[in-house]
């Protein structure tokens, strides 16, 4: 079983939802980061582009795939991980930390109460490895 922090939301996409206050941090998991393979490059939004929930807002490619990044929560972006143009490889060595994609101004906090905790991701990866 992998660790993922404990005090980060998870989306059935792969992604992390580190929530303060209103506003959500989000990147792809250490899981997501380990099947994509080396990332090689990102498309994110601009800051205050407007993301709905279950939409794409993005993409990686990596040497494996082209993925689309969907939306956790919506909200309005107000903060882009520019280190990412530098050097997209933070995404495979610190998926958790200094990868995160972007932050978003959530426009319903309520959203992050279909997000899955730790334990629930650790169940979904477990049962999706099954199939």
């Amino acid at each position: 079983m992998k660790v993922f922090p404990e005090d980060y939301m998870y989306s059935r996409e792969h992604l992390w939802v580190r929530v303060d206050g209103d506003l959500a941090t989000i990147g792809i998991t250490d899981y997501a980061q380990e099947k994509l393979g080396e990332v090689l490059s990102i498309e994110l939004p601009e800051i205050d582009t407007e993301v709905e929930r279950d939409e794409s807002f993005g993409s990686i490619e990596s040497a494996k795939a082209v993925i689309e990044l969907i939306a956790p929560v919506g909200g309005q972006v107000v903060n882009v991980n520019d280190d990412l143009l530098d050097d997209v490889g933070i995404i495979n060595s610190d998926p958790h930390d200094t990868g995160w994609l972007i932050v978003i101004e959530m426009s319903d906090i309520d959203e992050i109460d279909d997000l899955l905790d730790t334990r629930g991701y650790n169940d979904f990866i477990l049962e999706s490895e099954e199939d």
